[in-house]
C-alpha cells in the first residue's frame, strides 16, 4: 500500500512534465513530430529518426514507467538505434531536448519481449 501513492505521484508528474513542454505524440506518421521511431512496439531495438527536421545539438533521454533514466544521449545523430538488451517489457517515455535545453517533444514507446 506505502508504494502506491508514491507511483501515482511520479505517474502525474511524468504526466505533467510531458503535456507543459511538448505534446506526446505517436511518432511514426504524425506530421507534427520532430523525431520518427519504430517499430512500436519494439523488441531487440528502437530507431530514433528525425528525417529532414535535423539540427545538430538533440538530446534524447528514456525513462521506464516508474521514472528511472534508462539512456541519453547527447548531439545525437540523425538516425539513431538504441539496443534493448537492458531493456524490460513495458511502456517507455522519451523525451526530446534542444540545444538550448527546452523539451521540444516527448513521447512512448512500447519494448515485448
Amino acid at each position: 500500500m506505502a508504494l502506491k501513492r508514491p507511483l501515482l505521484t511520479l505517474l502525474i508528474a511524468l504526466s505533467v512534465a510531458g503535456s507543459a513542454g511538448a505534446q506526446a505524440r505517436s511518432g511514426l506518421g504524425d506530421p507534427g513530430t520532430l523525431l520518427r521511431f519504430y517499430p512500436n512496439p519494439a523488441t531487440t531495438q528502437v530507431t530514433f529518426d528525425f528525417g529532414r527536421t535535423f539540427d545538430r545539438g538533440y538530446t534524447i533521454q528514456i525513462y521506464n514507467f516508474l521514472g528511472r533514466k534508462m539512456y541519453e544521449g547527447v548531439n545525437v545523430s540523425q538516425r539513431t538505434t538504441l539496443p534493448l538488451t537492458d531493456y524490460n517489457r513495458g511502456v517507455y517515455i522519451y523525451q526530446l531536448w534542444d540545444g538550448k535545453g527546452k523539451m521540444v517533444e516527448s513521447g512512448k514507446f512500447q519494448v515485448s519481449k
